[in-house]
């Protein structure tokens, strides 16, 4: 593990007192900013904390993952967030920008698991895929009959004749996403894996590999819907023949509209992505601005409730909103690192977060 080190931070201890402490009284609740798959849960949290509290409601904003980090980490004081939500771990660029902004401790707590669904209209028909046939499906180039080409496919029937004779139409979030950054983590760069010729690429050039399984296709096929995965649920209700891909808690909130379908063979539920069977999944972030706990009133009593075991525990409230627990051993040193209020740090190697 690797301590990050924020010394030499642009703003002086005096800078920063006088940042937080001049314009405190303008501002009394908390600011939440962040992912879209995150903020019911977080909006959750915030609603039981301000009826259980002496503390107003915290403020919580829909942003997007990186919407969200790139608005944490502007900097210290009143006028900028709290915390931030996101759906994917923070990035050391933007820990980076963050010190460069005077932002010198993170504390990050991990909420929980969430699995990124494919779905559609219960109305529709179900697409049994894999992660290769998604890859088919949005990748801006793939190969055929050994050669890198622009997306030829318009159809699912094209990929497989056993997926439905349907145009390839999917709903999905923009580059500012977690869910987007997730989505092409774990499926699109899974499924180039399985193509023996990108695998070769892998070995051969990396980066090259890289920019081909996460560049989604631009002709059509792939729908820009913004960062409200509602509207995305509602248009897949008008469209019968679409794809859309969100968090879990999603389907799970609208499971009487729509259906997921099945990556490799398992079903998007609660119970495949917390055991790890389902290949989709990832970890739900929130991000503290420990240079604001003690100035924004109610921040550290906040975090506390949301990894309470009321909330995040296997019977929690956030559990019946589609968020899925941590097991009990990772939930209990995820509360006592947020209360001690660790500081961020980041593993020198990547590796898979979910357990298998």
């Amino acid at each position: 593990m690797e301590r990050l080190n924020f010394r030499g931070s642009l703003l002086s201890a005096a800078a920063l007192a006088l940042a937080l402490a001049a314009p405190a009284a303008a501002r009394e609740q908390i600011r939440i900013v962040g992912s879209s798959t995150v903020f019911p849960f977080s909006t959750a949290a915030a609603e039981q904390f301000g009826r259980s509290t002496k503390f107003p409601t915290p403020v919580v904003e829909s942003t997007g993952s990186g919407g969200g980090l790139k608005l944490f980490c502007a900097g210290v004081g009143v006028n900028y967030p709290d915390i931030t939500n996101s759906s994917r771990r923070i990035k050391r660029s933007e820990v980076n920008r963050c010190a460069k902004n005077g932002v010198q401790e993170i504390i990050e707590v991990r909420v929980g698991y969430d699995g990124i669904v494919i779905a559609n209209s219960r109305k529709g028909v179900r697409h049994p895929l894999t992660k290769e046939w998604i890859f088919r499906a949005l990748a801006k180039q793939v190969p055929v009959k050994g050669k890198l080409v622009d997306n030829p496919y318009r159809r699912w029937s094209d990929i497989a004749a056993s997926l439905p004779k349907e145009k390839i139409e999917v709903l999905g979030p923009p580059p500012t996403s977690g869910t987007r950054d997730a989505f092409v983590e774990l499926a699109m760069e899974g499924g180039a894996k399985a193509i023996p010729m990108l695998a070769e690429l892998r070995k051969k050039d990396k980066q090259r590999f890289k920019a081909i399984a996460h560049t989604i296709r631009e002709d059509g096929a792939y729908i820009e819907a913004g960062e409200n995965d509602n509207l995305i649920v509602q248009k897949l209700e008008a469209n019968r023949k679409a794809l859309g891909i969100f968090g879990f808690s999603f389907l799970d909130q609208n499971s009487d509209r729509l259906q997921g379908n099945p990556v490799e063979s398992v079903l998007p539920s609660f119970e495949n992505i917390a055991s790890g069977d389902y290949g989709v999944s990832r970890s739900l972030y929130v991000y503290v601005k420990k240079a604001h706990i003690g100035v924004v009133p109610g921040i550290q009593q906040f975090v506390a409730e949301f990894t309470s075991e009321a909330a995040a525990g296997e019977d929690g409230y956030l559990a019946d909103k589609g968020l899925i627990p941590l097991p009990a051993e990772e939930r209990r040193a995820v509360r006592k690192a947020a209360q001690k209020q660790t500081p961020l740090e980041l593993q020198k190697a990547e590796g898979k977060e979910h357990p298998q």
